[in-house]
């Protein structure tokens, strides 16, 4: 296990894992003896060992599980049993997957899966055929196998992830692109903004709402009556999704968030984490200058704690502060979406959930 530049120790991919077992679980099921620890090449050419947490073998399948450790990434599948059940295919068959026990199955369309397959994704399907074959090579199998992915708790877990409004229902999905789990990359969440921007897609919805959290969502449905595949979680990556949008476009985005994240978006900020970017009270002065403010105020704004702070000074004199932030929001917006068509529209919410500001809505 390798570390990043920060110290924070990288993990391993449910893919990844998947891989593991099901080498593991194949090799036994042609040689009677499980590998232990398998290691497995990774699509960098990484070659991490994996020990063994469950292993049976029948006359006719043979079962593989693998803890995985995400590292030092908060990831809701860290610790998770994945399980690999290997039994024999039919002649020229190939690998056919299989959805087990806590993993999902697909069942709206814009993934890159077809509608009833096993939420096992393209390059983790890629790495286990590539097993299958290294494994029927070196000991005289035919490579025809049915392989069943499953996980312990998998149905549970998924609830904590984008798969019901994905489409995906009865678990989790087998992902990873590398392999490798790069602590707090959020590459996953930003995966998940533009899976769901395609299933919205793919549904012909004609406006979706990217969200920071789930009371600005809350309030978007309200006002918008959108339905749950229309909804975009997109937390602190804005960017993310717009750029997505920006390639793939629906005729109408919402862009909903509270005060403090979208003053931040106004500023040109397109990742919204408080660890990454900060609110610029120099530039909310300047809104207030520009709006006509009294000295007093663009003074007291530039020295407020935070931008609900400003907005409440603000509030008292009248001055729409939040509206002039939506302005922002949208103009920054416009830039990152570089001619597409579509028409954005900026809400922005308070802590309780009312709203503050808006911009570009239509009536």
């Amino acid at each position: 296990m390798t570390r990043d530049a920060t110290g924070l120790r990288r993990g391993w991919t449910t893919g990844a894992c998947a891989t593991a077992a099901t080498k593991a679980a194949y090799t036994a099921l042609l040689t009677g003896a499980f590998p232990d620890p398998v290691e497995i090449t990774l699509p960098k050419g990484q070659r991490p060992a994996f020990a063994l947490a469950v292993e049976s073998l029948t006359a006719t399948s043979a079962t593989v599980g693998i803890v995985k450790d995400a590292g030092d990434d908060p990831d809701v599948t860290h610790g998770a049993l994945i399980r690999s059940t290997v039994s024999p295919g039919q002649v020229g068959s190939g690998v056919v997957f299989k959805a087990g026990p806590g993993v999902g199955t697909v069942t709206k369309p814009g993934l890159p899966l077809d509608v009833g397959e096993p939420a096992i994704n393209p390059v983790p399907r890629q790495l286990m055929r590539d097993v299958v074959a290294e494994v029927a090579a070196a000991h005289g199998g035919s490579g025809d196998v049915v392989v069943e992915i499953s996980v312990d708790n998998g149905e549970e877990i998924a609830r904590h992830t984008w798969n019901p409004r994905l489409g995906i229902l009865g678990g989790l999905s087998i992902l990873g692109t590398t392999g490798v789990v790069v602590p707090y990359s959020c590459s996953a969440w930003i995966d998940s903004i533009r899976r769901g921007i395609d299933v919205a897609r793919a549904a012909g919805r004609q406006h979706v709402a990217g969200c920071t959290g789930s009371t600005s969502e809350r309030v978007v449905t309200e006002m918008y009556d959108l339905p749950e595949d229309a909804l975009l979680d997109m937390g602190d990556f804005v960017g993310a999704m717009l750029k997505h949008l920006r390639r793939h476009p629906v005729p109408r985005l919402t862009i909903a968030g509270g005060i403090g994240k979208l003053a931040k978006f106004a500023d040109g900020h397109l990742d919204l984490h408080s660890g990454r970017s900060q609110v610029n009270h120099e530039l909310l002065a300047t809104l207030v200058a520009d709006a006509g403010g009294s000295a007093e105020l663009v003074d007291a704004v530039r020295t407020a704690n935070t931008a609900l702070g400003a907005l409440q000074l603000c509030q008292r004199e009248d001055l729409p502060l939040a509206d002039l932030i939506a302005d922002r929001c949208r103009a920054t917006a416009d830039d990152i979406l570089r001619g597409a068509d579509i028409a954005v529209d900026i809400v922005v919410i308070d802590r309780a959930g009312t709203v503050v500001g808006r911009s570009g809505h239509r009536a």
